[in-house]
């Protein structure tokens, strides 16, 4: 991609060229029974060929005392089990919902780090179809679990219609209940993950190919250009954070969201 965007600056001999959102529109790989696959396609595929594979392979040879793929293993699982379903959720529900809690987590972590991993430098979640498709089937999992909970009727009356409120204040607020249940929340869970995706990553483009123009135009520019690269490493290591924290921030709110539509008064 770094030398895709570069060779796009001196053909259109316009200098330097700062990165854009059609940096984020690759051409397709290949083509297979009409249908073109692109690189985050194939980035999506082997994110679960992967995280399939390490809790295969973790879980294969379970022993007393755990090696060291399967301790990764456990903690891993852990993790998501305890801090992000039983915490949340309570002890008598959390199991049933800990195998999608886990996919969740995982499948959004390794696709958003595979924005700083050298020659694969994309991280699948700035398109925002894969964000929105997440964010649906979180939608659709809260809605549906408080539905066969309470009922269709009860489950949306207690959203829209809190106990203890003035009924005067009904006429702003049920509205806003509604709007939150069925469009701010699936909405606000892809944009969040959508929008550090896309910005981190431009922001890594805008210093990494920054600091190849600046080498390659000689003078001072050239003698500037290692504090562009070092200014691209600290971001690098500050995305590792971002894209930990948003697979976890998507992973709790839906939680969240879960645990909300199982309560009595949700």
């Amino acid at each position: 991609m770094t030398v895709w965007a570069l060779a796009r600056s001196e053909s259109e001999g316009e200098g330097y060229v700062p990165p854009g959102a059609g940096d984020f529109e690759l051409p397709p790989l290949f083509t297979v029974a009409g249908l073109e696959v692109t690189k985050p396609i194939v980035l999506l595929l082997s994110s679960a060929a992967l995280i399939g594979a390490f809790f295969y392979l973790a879980a294969r040879r379970g022993a007393l005392v755990p090696g060291r793929l399967q301790f990764a293993g456990e903690g891993a699982y852990n993790l998501v089990r305890n801090g992000l379903g039983r915490d949340i959720i309570g002890s008598h529900d959390f199991k049933k919902f800990v195998p999608f809690l886990l996919t969740l987590f995982f499948f959004i972590l390794v696709n958003n780090i595979f924005g700083i991993i050298p020659f694969i430098q994309f991280p699948t979640m700035s398109h925002i179809g894969f964000p929105i498709a997440l964010a649906v089937l979180s939608f659709l999992i809260y809605n549906i679990v408080g539905i066969r909970t309470h009922g269709f009727r009860k489950y949306f009356k207690d959203a829209m219609f809190p106990p203890g409120v003035p009924k005067a204040v009904y006429v702003i607020l049920t509205p806003i209940e509604l709007m939150t249940i069925l469009f701010t929340r699936p909405v606000t869970l892809a944009m969040r993950l959508f929008a550090n995706m896309f910005a981190g990553h431009l922001l890594l483009l805008v210093f990494i190919l920054g600091g190849q123009y600046m080498l390659q135009s000689g003078g001072l520019a050239a003698f500037l250009s290692p504090f562009a690269f070092a200014m691209g490493i600290v971001l690098t290591f500050f995305e590792l954070l971002v894209q930990v924290l948003q697979a976890y921030i998507f992973t709790l709110l839906s939680s969240l969201y879960i645990s909300g539509a199982l309560a009595e008064e949700h």
